[in-house]
């Protein structure tokens, strides 16, 4: 049964996904980080709202997905790393 909330990428990824398509890659060290950043989204504690672009949200969820982590959590990730000095805008070449 299709569901209505999912586009034909995503039906198509379930379905693989429940007919054992595939297999779990998760390394003993990307088990650990995604606990370590679980563990850090339990500690904030102030919430903030933001508008995006369709596009950037589709993209930040799409790089999300692949990385087997919330979007959410790659967008505060992303402001945590720029907001320390660890991500920063590189000049145009």
């Amino acid at each position: 049964m299709k569901n209505i909330n999912l586009d034909s990428e995503e039906q198509d990824l379930l379905e693989a996904f429940e007919a054992g398509k595939f297999h779990s890659v998760l390394t003993p060290e990307r088990k650990q980080f995604i606990e370590n950043s679980a563990q850090h989204t339990c500690e904030l504690n102030q919430e903030v709202n933001i508008s995006v672009s369709q596009s950037d949200l589709t993209a930040l969820q799409k790089t999300a997905l692949k990385q087997g982590i919330p979007y959410q959590l790659l967008m505060s990730s992303i402001l945590h790393k720029y907001a320390s000095g660890i991500l920063y805008e590189m000049a145009n070449k």
